[in-house]
């Protein structure tokens, strides 16, 4: 199975949380991304993401300027982020169920950032498909719905709609386990 590490991508563009909007959008159309990791304060702290979509919905639909806001004011932190090891179907199940589209590779530090296009252009899943054991997939989006509770709170709706994907996958190992019997 191939790993978050095989296919992410290594050479990772940062900017500071103080920077301005600005500076990020002239970073983001220099380099032709659609987001950059915002950089830790210290060891302790979690990376944060902005994208295109931040400044689009958070500044150009509000007609804020962007010389003045800065990247902290707008930015998703902490973001999700993906182990190396992780395997790449684990990882398109965690995009699909957190609607993310892009998460940074850290063990530790940053080693890079993995993304869906990097799933569609460089791995392996439409040569060789791989099914998830039903008792994989049900820790995995355990793990994933207490990552999004605590990150979003218990009562927030992407909390809740982990929560469902769980009980979803252990209705379908019910299903399996009684139509074997039978």
């Amino acid at each position: 199975m191939m790993q978050a590490k095989d296919i992410m991508t290594v050479n990772v563009i940062t900017i500071s949380g103080s920077a301005t909007v600005a500076e990020a959008v002239d970073l983001m159309k220099d380099k032709g991304l659609r987001a950059l990791i915002v950089d830790r304060r210290s060891e302790d702290d979690p990376y944060g993401m902005v994208t295109e979509t931040d400044i689009v919905y958070k500044v150009a639909a509000y007609g804020h300027n962007p010389k003045q806001m800065r990247v902290f004011e707008i930015m998703s932190k902490p973001c999700v982020v993906v182990p190396p090891d992780l395997g790449v179907e684990y990882v398109a199940r965690l995009f699909a169920n957190t609607k993310i589209r892009r998460a940074p590779v850290v063990q530790g530090r940053l080693l890079g950032v993995i993304s869906v296009s990097d799933i569609l252009r460089k791995s392996d899943f439409v040569e060789k498909p791989k099914r998830l054991f039903i008792e994989d997939e049900i820790e995995v989006a355990r793990q994933e719905a207490r990552k999004v509770c605590d990150e979003q709170g218990a009562t927030s709706p992407a909390c809740a709609a982990a929560w469902d994907v769980v009980e979803e996958l252990q209705a379908t190992a019910s299903h399996q386990r009684s139509a074997k019997n039978v």
